[in-house]
């Protein structure tokens, strides 16, 4: 007789947010865009490039999860950085699982052990994620773990790549054994919380900090001031009157925050140069993710000691949406 079918339980659904913890340049935002295949993170080599909490969202078969990218844990100094860490608190709280990110091409340092004495506090489940392995020696890979393993209750290590996309495959295995059972809270479609004035903004945030050096970083901000969307007119033929053309036309305004006058200058640069750069740089990435003819103007203004200003970090944070 034939043997009759066993049916076999359908994995359940699961869906959760993961908080990306570590060290500034420890290769957080990397691994987001990696993730989800797409960018939705500037990502630069500079320390605190990730100012906001920024929700990456991964929808598949399995189950949503919901990354949050944090800034890198830092002890603050201004109030943007105290409001930087707050974002980091905020993500543990929430956070149903915790991704711990060091970089296998750093010593253990002071900063390691701040990020270390903060998670002792977390009751989540925290895996260790060792990024960068592409870039030292196999034989270097055990020692590592070895000294990592026993500082704090790590439910997995995992030797990652963010940049080359290395195991990837599995930590998203083992985030989802580890993500509750629940329906998903976003939609398909969706893979960010960011809104379009804020992407705009980093946009150009990204290409200043490929640009500039020294402490420029970290006392630069970008503000969009207005975003007017039309048609873009086309020249009609003799004796007929004008069209449209069906690509749509974005016209932005920015402005870009300094706190000293010479550090205008250097955003400026000789002649203008450095800002027409930038400027034009960011004009193509805008035109590749608005699929429009842009049209941008940035300007760039002194306001000193901006950083501990609340007026100007309530601004920047509700282009945030």
């Amino acid at each position: 007789m034939p043997r009759k079918k066993t049916s076999q339980k359908a994995r359940p659904y699961r869906t959760g947010y993961v908080a990306l913890i570590g060290r500034p340049n420890t290769g957080k935002s990397t691994l987001l865009n990696s993730l989800l295949g797409r960018k939705v993170a500037i990502v630069s080599d500079k320390p605190q490039t990730t100012r906001v909490s920024i929700l990456g969202i991964k929808t598949t078969e399995l189950g949503q999860i919901i990354f949050i990218d944090n800034p890198g844990v830092h002890k603050p100094l201004h109030l943007m950085n105290r409001r930087m860490m707050n974002y980091v608190y905020s993500s543990l709280e929430m956070a149903d699982l915790v991704l711990l990110m060091i970089d296998a091409t750093r010593k253990f340092g002071h900063g390691d052990q701040y990020v270390l004495e903060m998670l002792k506090k977390i009751t989540r489940p925290i895996f260790l994620l060792i990024n960068k392995v592409d870039l030292v020696k196999k034989e270097s890979m055990l020692p590592m773990i070895d000294s990592y393993k026993d500082l704090l209750p790590f439910k997995e290590i995992v030797p990652i790549s963010a940049l080359k996309g290395d195991n990837l495959d599995r930590l998203e295995k083992l985030i989802y054994d580890y993500l509750p059972e629940a329906e998903k809270i976003y939609s398909d479609e969706e893979i960010s919380d960011q809104s379009e004035k804020f992407l705009l903004s980093e946009i150009i945030r990204e290409k200043i900090l490929n640009h500039v050096e020294e402490e420029l970083p970290y006392t630069t901000a970008v503000i969009i001031r207005s975003i007017e969307k039309s048609e873009l007119p086309v020249r009609p033929a003799s004796g007929r009157k004008p069209a449209l053309s069906p690509r749509p036309l974005v016209r932005i305004q920015a402005e870009i925050l300094v706190e000293k006058e010479n550090h205008k200058g250097i955003i400026i640069g000789k002649k203008g140069s450095m800002l027409k750069t930038i400027g034009s740089e960011a004009r193509q990435e805008m035109e590749e993710m608005l699929k429009s003819k842009v049209f941008l103007e940035i300007s760039v203004r002194v306001r000193e000691r901006w950083r501990d200003a609340e007026e100007i970090l309530d601004l920047i944070e509700e282009q945030k949406g």
